[in-house]
């Protein structure tokens, strides 16, 4: 996941270049100076990276202003710690991969920055081999295996079809097709940030 990577949209969780049919269901540009602002405070704050760093993302999740909301609710109001998206977007858009330690800046569905994560495991999967412990921590729907598997198929599928592309679960057998699953913690601000994330 993960500019500096500046406002890149992704997957469910990192939205793709694909937007929703409808213009108002579109994600608006992220506010890049008050992202900006927001890691300079986290970084004055916290020493955790040095004052000159400029190695974060800020963007949203989801692929509408509604979806990006929801999800970060469920960051700042429930225990999604995890985050799931397409390989080979990264590769499409040229953005970097995420990387353990890497941070981003979480923007809401009107493009503002609201929190802070910080990447804390990676891995590529197929689609059938994401397991429910994986599932559980991203905190969507019920939390269960058979939920994840059914929205985040119908999510794939429509941000790729809207990008002019098929999308079938079984693409990611193949190599440069994988999901990359992410596990993270909120470090920023002090209020949502998770025990000793920002220390």
């Amino acid at each position: 996941m993960s500019e500096e990577f500046q406002a890149s949209q992704s997957s469910l969780e990192r939205p793709g270049s694909a937007a929703t049919p409808a213009d108002s269901d579109r994600l608006p540009p992220v506010d890049q100076g008050a992202a900006r602002a927001m890691w300079n405070e986290y970084v004055a704050a916290t020493a955790v990276v040095p004052e000159e760093s400029s190695d974060y993302i800020a963007e949203c999740f989801g692929d509408s202003p509604a979806l990006a909301d929801a999800l970060l609710h469920a960051v700042t109001h429930g225990a999604k710690r995890a985050t799931s998206s397409l390989l080979v977007e990264y590769v499409e858009e040229g953005e970097p991969r995420p990387e353990i330690g890497g941070h981003w800046v979480v923007c809401d569905g009107s493009g503002e920055p609201a929190i802070i994560v910080r990447t804390t495991e990676l891995m590529l999967a197929a689609f059938d081999d994401v397991d429910a412990a994986f599932a559980h921590d991203e905190g969507e729907d019920d939390r269960s295996l058979e939920s994840w598997r059914r929205e985040h198929e119908k999510f794939w599928r429509r941000t790729r079809a809207a990008a002019g592309h098929d999308w079938r679960p079984e693409d990611t057998l193949q190599p440069g097709q994988e999901l990359v699953l992410e596990r993270f913690a909120v470090v920023w601000p002090p209020e949502f940030a998770d025990r000793g994330a920002a220390a």
